[in-house]
């Protein structure tokens, strides 16, 4: 990595080409490093633990000193609505592992936040799953199990990567999905792993299930709450995501 562009300060993965276009306007590449303003950087990972472990771990090869998590996550709690901010004070996984954000860098994003007015839900654990949950069903089963109130992929492996090399993380995510919401698993398979269109598996899901058509608006619109709060916070807290240099 040249000069120009190594990382001084947060390195940011994010699984989804929509999800990254909230932190820049620039033209962001899969699977490589995207500088940012302020010596911070992203990388634009794809869905899953294994792609976002890859991420973490190439961005402090390149220079980053601190982690961030940035993206969605889906409700396991009711009453928790598409749009709203999360910044938990933990993360577990399905394994039992349990990761705490950096506590003065989460406070300082925090209060970021709160000064530009941005709701944000700051209590109860954030879960990292392997596979996506899709149905109700999976969905009270993981809140259940776990007791969390949200549920992500990506998170705890950052945040294992995080504790591996010392290194201080935090996570913020926007609620996507709520926890009476199903995605029907064909609508899921019709995007890749970074949220791109698969145009053709999804006429040939629409054409074998055209019932499916009824998803797509509100599918869309939480999509467009999810990221109208991204966009926000990503404005309110910099490039850095508040990280207290």
């Amino acid at each position: 990595m040249s000069e120009a562009t190594r990382i001084y300060s947060v390195g940011i993965v994010v699984a989804l080409v929509w999800e990254a276009k909230a932190l820049t306007t620039n033209t962001v590449h899969t699977e490589r490093v995207t500088p940012l303003a302020n010596g911070a950087a992203m990388w634009l990972s794809g869905m899953g633990p294994a792609a976002a472990q890859i991420a973490a771990q190439a961005l402090v090869d390149n220079g980053a000193t601190a982690l961030a998590i940035f993206g969605v996550a889906g409700a396991l709690q009711a009453g928790l609505r598409s749009g709203t901010l999360f910044c938990p004070p933990q993360v577990l996984d399905d394994n039992g592992h349990d990761y705490t954000p950096d506590r003065a860098w989460r406070s300082n994003l925090l209060q970021l936040l709160a000064a530009a007015k941005l709701s944000v839900l700051e209590t109860g654990n954030l879960l990292s799953m392997p596979v996506p949950l899709l149905t109700t069903a999976a969905k009270a089963d993981a809140h259940g199990r776990y007791a969390a109130v949200a549920v992500d992929m990506e998170s705890a492996a950052v945040a294992a990567v995080a504790r591996d090399r010392k290194l201080p993380f935090v996570t913020l995510r926007a609620i996507i999905d709520e926890v009476d919401d199903t995605v029907p698993a064909e609508l899921h398979a019709s995007v890749d792993a970074w949220g791109r269109p698969r145009p053709l598996q999804l006429i040939g899901a629409l054409g074998r299930r055209p019932s499916l058509l009824a998803h797509l608006p509100g599918l869309h619109s939480r999509m467009q709450s999810a990221t109208r709060a991204l966009q926000a916070a990503a404005s309110a807290t910099g490039p850095t995501l508040g990280w207290p240099s």
